[in-house]
């Protein structure tokens, strides 16, 4: 069987760009080994309950009327409306270290009140600051990594507002422990300062229907339980990808959102000195609690809470299970138009250590999931007083359940610390999109399938 491209993984970026080329008759298929959609931001049952994998929010979230902001651009790439998301806006979010708190909405307006009154020798340098990451050109796919704690450092005088701008954007999307790079930085505060959070009613499978439906109507192939064995690779380019079944599809293109160093592990020739730059290290561990009355109802109104312990903010592997000194907390419940839940659900994200995880034998790797959880719930109750006496049921997943449905090394949640953002890779017809091609967040991955999907397919006839 012949293609003009094969994706690799059915996650958000790989439904994406199978849609955008669909729509202009290219021959596509998408293999997935997992036998739903969605990889990073999928969805199971439990306990006779539906739960999202990776959700905690949808950001570059944007109401109607604004055109140029990556949520329009990419419905009308797409051909969806805003109502296939159904998206509810958050009521707001917040920032919590030990003597200082930082609220924030859809409204920028918010987070700069909040600046002025917490740090109101810092406002002045603080929209210096935002001047200079409005300037900033994100699109461009060239930009040389540059320390963004040593940029912020140009402008900001205060640690403690460095650091607290730093930890929603790092816990979302820096896969660098300690720093991040600008670029990253950018796209991050634009998608979660600028823009916002909102959350679809009904969950992640709400989206993915959508990009389905999508892909049935355009005729675009989709198998699912169908893993990568090989990528076929004869000179400088891809010829074919054998699947774990043993059949082999030949294409003109792949374009994989496996993740850099696993695709290309992947490569018929691979050897170690073919891969450059360094594996990810950053991974979690969360903790869901479902409880019989709402998070409002305990005092509890964030959309998501982002807390640290301590004034200087620690973004890096822990030397143990898990880090409880920081963290974040997620209430599915604090959006508009999810007041009618018929039980609130918390969800408790900690910094983990996969290596540490990964040596635990099965017994063990129980007691320690046992044990963490039991710390966490402890911290929980420090922001959410009550919530111990309101749980009717828990779940969990550690950076091992990470490794094991991602394939992602070392449970890399955000992968390589280097990103690919041309998507090129030492093949001239092999290419990454995802999170590894650097746009990040569920917009931002389906932006990146579409991106790659345009400059490396479609361009080229």
């Amino acid at each position: 069987m012949h293609y003009d491209a094969i994706i690799i993984g059915a996650g958000m970026s790989g439904l994406a760009a199978g849609i955008r080329l669909a729509y202009f008759d290219k021959r596509v298929c998408i293999v997935e080994r997992h036998h739903v959609c969605g990889g990073l931001n999928s969805y199971y049952t439990r306990g006779g309950r539906s739960f999202d994998v990776g959700l905690h929010a949808v950001s570059n979230y944007v109401g109607q009327g604004v055109r140029t902001t990556p949520l329009p651009k990419l419905l009308r790439q797409l051909r969806l409306s805003r109502d296939d998301f159904d998206l509810r806006e958050q009521r707001y979010s917040e920032v919590l270290f030990p003597h200082h708190r930082l609220t924030f909405t859809n409204d920028f307006g918010t987070l700069v009140q909040s600046v002025a009154e917490v740090f109101p020798q810092e406002v002045d340098n603080f929209r210096q600051l935002t001047e200079a990451i409005d300037a900033f050109d994100d699109t461009r796919l060239d930009h040389p990594y540059r320390s963004t704690r040593r940029i912020l450092g140009e402008y900001l005088r205060d640690p403690v507002l460095l650091d607290m701008l730093l930890c929603p954007l790092m816990y979302y999307g820096s896969p660098q422990e300690r720093d991040m790079d600008f670029t990253q930085f950018v796209i991050m505060f634009r998608s979660i300062f600028r823009e916002g959070f909102a959350r679809p009613r009904g969950g992640v499978r709400t989206i993915l229907d959508a990009l389905i439906r999508k892909l049935e109507e355009n005729n675009c192939e989709v198998r699912l339980r169908s893993g990568v064995k090989c990528i076929n690779v004869a000179g400088d380019r891809v010829t074919s990808v054998t699947l774990e079944s043993g059949e082999t599809l030949e294409s003109d293109a792949v374009i994989s959102s496996a993740g850099y160093h696993e695709t290309m592990r992947l490569c018929s020739d691979w050897g170690d000195d073919t891969i450059v730059g360094e594996v990810g290290r950053v991974s979690f561990i969360e903790s869901i609690f479902v409880l019989d009355e709402l998070p409002a109802d305990l005092g509890h109104g964030a959309a998501i809470t982002f807390f640290s312990d301590a004034d200087a903010f620690t973004y890096a592997v822990p030397d143990d299970l898990v880090d409880l000194r920081s963290g974040i907390v997620c209430c599915p419940s604090n959006y508009e138009g999810h007041d009618d839940m018929t039980e609130g659900l918390v969800r408790f994200t900690c910094q983990a250590n996969y290596e540490w995880w990964a040596a635990l034998d099965g017994t063990a790797y129980s007691a320690a999931k046992r044990s963490c959880r039991d710390r966490l719930l402890d911290r929980a109750e420090l922001l959410m007083p009550g919530l111990r006496d309101r749980i009717v049921y828990t779940d969990m997943f550690t950076p091992r359940t990470i490794h094991r449905f991602t394939g992602h090394l070392g449970g890399a949640v955000y992968g390589t610390p280097r990103k690919a953002y041309d998507g090129r890779t030492r093949l001239e017809n092999l290419f990454i999109c995802g999170t590894d091609q650097g746009y990040l967040g569920i917009i931002g991955a389906m932006i990146s399938g579409i991106t790659m999907a345009n400059i490396h397919v479609l361009a080229k006839g």
